[in-house]
């Protein structure tokens, strides 16, 4: 079927209803691979679980495969979003890694269905990849943060990248602890633990680490 968004994607605007319809798709189906896993969620699925006509869903996407890698940029770009309010682009590096980190999982947290599909083991080879490259932007973007707490001397002089890894992994371990309730406490305590955590593995000395936890963070309705 020769359809519109296998011809020329994004480059056809949609309307204001033709995006919110677009994202009902992309928001059922992120339901359904939570519940079913990727590969056992049909497109019929989808439409049926969105009631919409199977049409529409080709008219927005050339296939299930298009869609989840939609998913996965959507979603790496609303955490991004969610970030850059959260970070202050002014504060010293420890601080900007530790902001960064609270916004992360509060996202995460508020998109628990999706975090949960994304740890799925049996993703196509090819998706899996769309998921590690978004991965590799974080982990790149908080390397270059720990380069210049290097350079300020707040952060320990240590392999930026190794760093980076560490940070990134603690971060997703705790979220999927908090998620499948293996870790007592709510949202905000584990936010504020993870927080802390990185902060003092990080930091180049016990006064630094505290005067970046001293610095206050946005309060969690203003993320959300």
């Amino acid at each position: 079927m020769a359809t519109p968004a296998a011809g020329n994607g994004e480059a056809r605007r949609l309307t204001r209803q033709g995006k919110e319809r677009k994202q009902q798709l992309l928001d059922h189906a992120a339901g359904l691979f939570a519940e079913r896993g990727y590969a056992d969620t049909r497109v019929a699925d989808i439409v049926r679980d969105a009631g919409v006509a199977k049409g529409l869903f080709y008219w927005y996407f050339e296939n299930k495969e298009a869609l989840f890698r939609e998913l996965v940029e959507t979603t790496r770009h609303r955490m991004r979003q969610m970030q850059a309010e959260a970070i202050d682009p002014d504060a010293p590096a420890l601080v900007r890694i530790r902001q960064g980190v609270e916004a992360s999982l509060r996202f995460m947290s508020e998109w628990r269905r999706l975090y949960s599909m994304f740890d799925l083991d049996g993703v196509d080879p090819e998706l899996a990849q769309s998921l590690r490259s978004g991965s590799d932007v974080h982990t790149l973007d908080t390397a270059r943060h720990i380069r210049e707490g290097i350079a300020e001397g707040t952060i320990r002089d240590e392999d930026p990248l190794l760093l980076a890894y560490g940070v990134i992994g603690t971060v997703a371990y705790f979220n999927h602890l908090h998620r499948m309730a293996r870790i007592d406490g709510d949202l905000d305590d584990v936010v504020r633990f993870v927080g802390s955590f990185v902060v003092r593995a990080l930091a180049s000395g016990d006064g630094i680490a505290a005067d970046a936890l001293s610095t206050k963070t946005l309060p969690s309705a203003a993320l959300g």
